[in-house]
């Protein structure tokens, strides 16, 4: 799901009237990841998770989509509208998840498994996706999993605490790729720990890619999505969230009146995801100008990666 936004007044008036008006002169839509910076955020005209993202993506009539995210997450909106022109604001928001599975690797071990189901989270790259099954995102992968036949082994790839948690919640055994968010391994045991017993009666928020030590101490393990809807619901008036931090910025609008603190790590309360932060407002607004930094995604890595997404929404819409 995706949460259309009201425009806010974080960014300065005249960047973000130009932001605005290129928009409109472009025909095109702005679709934001949750973990993107506030000023962007306030202007998308969505802000969500992987999931929701996809499917405004694949029924937009925009000319353009300017993705505010990584870069898995602008290919997938290729894959689903190749005849659009997708732009990103900045070229190098990759993802250390996505880079951690890379489809040759991937390849050479489905040749050598060659009975595996793929179940690929989304954030991983067009080729891997093109080598896939099925796709899922954190909010639909213990669904995409039970909808597996359960005579088939399942490689569950790219990240491994996520395929270890649907693991938890299926009972479905599941080899897993070697990969991990590395945003989401910094926060540890000891860590949130301490910050639970500084906030007593804090609920515990934590999404899936984190550590299964930090997982064992949530209230509520889930998706972005799941967490705006969990805080909403509560009746709880403090949160500890162990996402990036940028999810704090649509929890404080969606649920005012509420405190939310980030989860600590060893260092400090400022995990963000350096790849997400490339973005800025100056970069969309120069990128709807010039329509730079165009996503590109063969057509026959496109037409190979439809189908596991395809199945995706189909299984999740059910």
């Amino acid at each position: 799901m995706v949460v259309a936004t009201p425009t806010m007044q974080s960014a300065p008036g005249d960047l973000r009237a130009e932001v605005l008006a290129l928009k409109q002169q472009r025909c095109a839509v702005i679709l934001a990841h949750n973990y993107q910076i506030p000023e962007i955020q306030d202007v998308a005209d969505f802000v969500g998770d992987s999931l929701g993202l996809s499917q405004q993506a694949a029924k937009t009539d925009a000319a353009v989509i300017a993705f505010c995210g990584v870069h898995f997450m602008a290919e997938t909106a290729k894959i689903l509208n190749p005849d659009k022109t997708v732009i990103m604001p900045d070229p190098d928001a990759g993802c250390s998840l996505a880079d951690s599975c890379n489809a040759s690797a991937l390849a050479a071990w489905k040749a050598r498994h060659p009975d595996h189901y793929v179940v690929s989270y989304i954030n991983c790259t067009a080729a891997v996706k093109a080598l896939s099954d099925i796709i899922c995102t954190s909010g639909n992968a213990v669904q995409i999993v039970r909808s597996v036949p359960p005579e088939r082994p399942i490689l569950f790839c790219p990240d491994q605490n996520l395929g270890q948690w649907v693991m938890q919640q299926t009972g479905r055994r599941m080899d897993l790729w070697p990969g991990v968010c590395y945003v989401h391994v910094q926060w540890t045991h000891d860590a949130v720990l301490k910050l639970k017993r500084d906030h007593p009666g804090a609920p515990l928020v934590a999404h899936p890619e984190c550590v299964g030590p930090v997982r064992q101490l949530a209230d509520e393990v889930c998706s972005t999505e799941r967490m705006v809807k969990f805080c909403r619901e509560s009746s709880a008036t403090t949160f500890i969230i162990a996402t990036e931090a940028g999810m704090l910025h649509r929890l404080r609008k969606e649920c005012p009146g509420k405190k939310f603190v980030p989860a600590a790590t060893e260092n400090c309360h400022c995990n963000e995801c350096r790849f997400m932060k490339l973005n800025t407002l100056v970069k969309l607004r120069d990128c709807l100008r010039s329509l730079s930094n165009q996503v590109e995604v063969p057509r026959d890595v496109c037409a190979r990666a439809l189908a596991p997404i395809r199945r995706m929404l189909e299984v999740s819409a059910a």
